[in-house]
């Protein structure tokens, strides 16, 4: 079965009822499709040595599906919630989540600068974050631990990052790194 429009009309219903299993979404099914039909017409010499279509194109429809979650994974870190029907390795669609060097050593430098730069804040405010962000205290907790009013903790973190925003944007070699929002 080597021309293209024969394997098109006998497959095409399957790949996309296959996308819509895996996006859950019409548009993005339709999408996906699409995305998979370029693969296989850019292929479609590969074809005439396939011995089973079928499991030829799921291959393809699963790789073009995986390569798109990862991406949004990537962009996202949302993470899909997959159905349970579905006729593939559940783990062949969960992405590497495996941070890469690159992330790890950003991350590190990141989080020295952000350090680095909340010692410059008042001491106050320098608490107030610690207890919130690091501690992760409430903010009923932090009232009582600080003893002052739930509404002196809000503004305090308000005011806290608000002075962090502004010292690290006046940084100007970190013009890169921190966007302003």
């Amino acid at each position: 079965m080597s021309n293209i429009c024969e394997v098109y009309d006998e497959f095409n219903r399957y790949i996309y009822h296959l996308c819509l299993k895996l996006t859950r979404n019409p548009l993005e099914a339709e999408d996906l499709m699409q995305e998979v039909w370029v693969k296989v017409v850019r292929n479609k010499e590969q074809m005439e040595h396939v011995d089973h279509v079928k499991a030829w194109l799921t291959t393809i429809t699963m790789n073009t599906f995986r390569d798109r979650y990862r991406k949004s994974v990537r962009r996202s870190k949302y993470v899909l919630s997959q159905p349970e029907t579905l006729d593939v390795p559940i783990l062949d669609l969960v992405p590497n989540n495996e941070v890469s060097t690159e992330e790890q050593i950003e991350k590190v430098v990141v989080t020295k600068i952000v350090q680095e730069k909340i010692k410059q804040l008042d001491v106050i405010y320098q608490k107030t974050l610690w207890y919130f962000y690091v501690e992760q205290y409430s903010l009923a907790e932090i009232s009582k631990l600080m003893k002052v009013s739930i509404g002196t903790v809000k503004s305090r973190l308000f005011r806290a990052k608000a002075r962090l925003k502004e010292i690290l944007l006046s940084d100007y070699k970190l013009e890169d790194v921190v966007v302003p929002v």
